[in-house]
């Protein structure tokens, strides 16, 4: 290789490597936790905003008197999800195998992790009886 082949060639990997999508640490799906108190009829914080393809590990501390679930989906899975636990006597308990919902008792803890695949407009809403109709639910923002 003579002298100038050899910056060339340097240039032009380096100029490959910025058009291939940058660093690998900005291909990995972006994750966070975000610490949610669950007391009686209300989510701590009410809102979040989330960007699109971000994974939301969300940890719940039941701090009220009674059990609390939280269901992740647009106001529509929410109302189907509404319907569902009111046609069950007591509720519907979601356990270890359920991915979109966990309930929590009272001064316990759970997690759920949930990617938020699309933009648009998402709530975190707890179905125990009376609780969404009363406006226990977080809205996520997904831009």
């Amino acid at each position: 290789m003579n002298r100038l082949t050899l910056p060339a060639a340097a240039l032009a990997l380096v100029a490959a490597t910025a058009c291939a999508g940058g660093d690998a640490a900005t291909d990995v799906t972006r994750r966070r936790t975000v610490d949610v108190t669950m007391s009686d009829i209300k989510f701590e914080p009410a809102t979040l905003s989330v960007a699109k393809g971000e994974a939301v590990t969300f940890r719940f501390t039941n701090t009220g008197q009674l059990p609390h679930d939280a269901f992740v989906g647009d106001t529509a899975a929410q109302q189907e999800h509404e319907r569902e636990m009111s046609a069950e006597p007591g509720g519907h308990p979601h356990g270890s195998g359920d991915q979109e919902a966990v309930t929590v008792q009272p001064g316990r803890t759970g997690e759920l992790t949930h990617t938020f695949a699309g933009a648009g407009t998402f709530e975190v809403g707890c179905h125990q009886p009376g609780h969404y109709a009363a406006g226990m639910k977080i809205v996520v923002t997904v831009t």
